[in-house]
């Protein structure tokens, strides 16, 4: 396993993150098998959220924990907060902010969150109210760190003017086949293509001017919801690439995939999701994967990229 240190944020947090959303449909048993796999495998950081089950992965992660023989200490967990699917709204109020963060800490049996992310961009927002938020959190010792999730570079402008605290960590989507973070900067200024189309306002140079690091969610995802792309039919030349890349290193097709995705030099994070322990495994092998330049483009445009 690889490690980053997160600049103003934790230290010496494994490359790979282990999602916690799907954690609801495990038994409290089966779900510590996960967690303890993935320690046993490098990780040591673990990503939910309010939304993931209503509540409910964040509570079985909590049943599941003592049965790993794992410390508190041992790992890094973040959660996020702001989707209130049950009133089918985004809220950043400081009263929501600081409920939910009760409610994770009293799901989770925890003292306090290592990072917390808002989640999503509630377009209502008040940034002094978030501002508030945050120095209670810290000042209760409830968070340590504080970051954001699919927001662009002005939104965060805007929480920076007033949060005195760092926002060290945005989560967005990145894949090979979700490579929209990173088209824009090879299209721009052409007509011939959507993919010149700036969906995320230059998101990616903007976090590393600033120092925050990238969680890229859904590394092996088609679009939201599509599934993945790791031996799908609808993508035989980028199987073929990533076979071809996987059978040279020892590693899974699985594992290159997120390996392109650490070769970035922004030194991102990758989210994995799965809840089968030999998947995890696979899928930390990326971090013993060196790619070359050329082997990184060659995926990219096996993708279905072109270069202008």
């Amino acid at each position: 396993m690889k490690y980053l240190n997160i600049v103003n944020g934790p230290q010496e947090v494994s490359a790979i993150v282990q999602g916690c959303m799907r954690i609801t449909s495990l038994s409290k048993e089966d779900a510590a098998k996960v967690i303890r796999t993935s320690y046993e495998s490098g990780i040591n950081f673990f990503d939910h959220a309010t939304c993931y089950g209503a509540g409910e992965a964040e509570t079985r992660f909590s049943e599941a924990f003592p049965l790993t023989g794992l410390k508190r200490e041992d790992i890094y967990i973040q959660s996020k907060c702001g989707i209130c699917p049950e009133r089918n709204e985004f809220d950043w109020t400081k009263e929501n902010i600081l409920s939910s963060v009760d409610g994770i800490l009293e799901r989770l049996k925890i003292d306090y969150l290592d990072t917390l992310l808002l989640h999503r961009p509630d377009v209502l927002f008040e940034p002094e109210e978030v501002a508030d938020a945050f120095n209670t959190l810290e000042q209760e010792g409830k968070v340590k760190w504080f970051g954001v999730s699919n927001l662009v570079p002005m939104q965060i402008k805007l929480l920076k003017k007033f949060v005195r605290q760092p926002l060290v960590i945005n989560q967005v989507q990145l894949s090979l086949e979700q490579s929209q973070l990173i088209d824009q900067a090879l299209y721009m200024n052409n007509k011939t293509t959507d993919l010149s189309i700036n969906r995320d306002c230059n998101l990616l140079d903007y976090c590393r001017l600033k120092d925050i690091t990238i969680q890229a969610w859904s590394p092996l995802q088609i679009g939201m919801f599509g599934g993945t792309f790791i031996d799908n039919p609808d993508y035989p030349e980028l199987n073929k690439v990533l076979g071809e890349l996987a059978d040279r290193e020892g590693v899974s097709k699985t594992a290159i995939a997120i390996a392109w995705i650490l070769r970035h030099p922004a030194k991102m994070q990758a989210i994995i999701g799965t809840m089968n322990p030999e998947h995890i495994k696979d899928a930390c092998q990326a971090t013993d994967v060196n790619l070359s330049h050329h082997d990184w483009y060659e995926l990219y445009l096996a993708a279905g990229k072109f270069l202008p």
